[in-house]
């Protein structure tokens, strides 16, 4: 059973047709869209600021989402990958961005619509990572820019195939 926290009189909102894993933590201020995954050992920590995060979003484990008090907040927008062992503190991630495996993005840093953020980099504070770009590194740098069409259904297949997955959990009888 996920382990879900009231705090601060927050109680975390989860849309619905939803998949939380057993062992994932959601606290405080959290509002999720529909067909989202959290994945095992993930802690989404809304207990010092908000966390909203939109539809088709996965979030996948190990990774951990949280907030400075009264000065960052996390919004997420739809069709977002969250990579495994992921590290989110505080920032903007646009509609059908991908942050890769292992990497971290910091307090008010944004990371633009289609973007990709590749594994292992640190995305520093502030940092503004336009539409369609690609950035790695540690410190997280612009590498490229990525074709819109290409990096909108890439994205787009990730979040679906993640759906799929947290339908074998939840709709066993619809799997393969």
């Amino acid at each position: 059973m996920p382990l879900i926290i009231p705090v601060r009189g927050f109680t975390p909102e989860i849309g619905p047709d939803t998949f939380l894993a057993e062992n994932c933590t959601i606290v405080g201020d959290v509002k999720m869209g529909s067909e989202c995954s959290v994945w095992f050992n993930t802690v989404l920590r809304g207990d010092v600021n908000s966390i909203r995060i939109g539809n088709r979003v996965n979030i996948q484990d190990g990774s951990v989402l949280h907030t400075l008090y009264q000065k960052s907040t996390i919004e997420i927008g739809d069709d977002v990958s969250i990579g495994h062992n992921v590290t989110i503190h505080g920032a903007k991630i646009h509609n059908f961005a991908l942050i890769g495996m292992g990497a971290v993005v910091m307090d008010d840093a944004e990371v633009g619509e289609g973007a990709l953020v590749a594994a292992g980099s640190v995305v520093l504070s502030r940092t503004k990572i336009g539409p369609n770009e690609l950035w790695g590194g540690a410190p997280a740098k612009f590498i490229k820019m990525v074709d819109p069409t290409t990096s909108r259904e890439l994205n787009t297949k990730i979040a679906r195939n993640y759906l799929m997955y947290s339908r074998w959990y939840t709709h066993p009888e619809e799997t393969e």
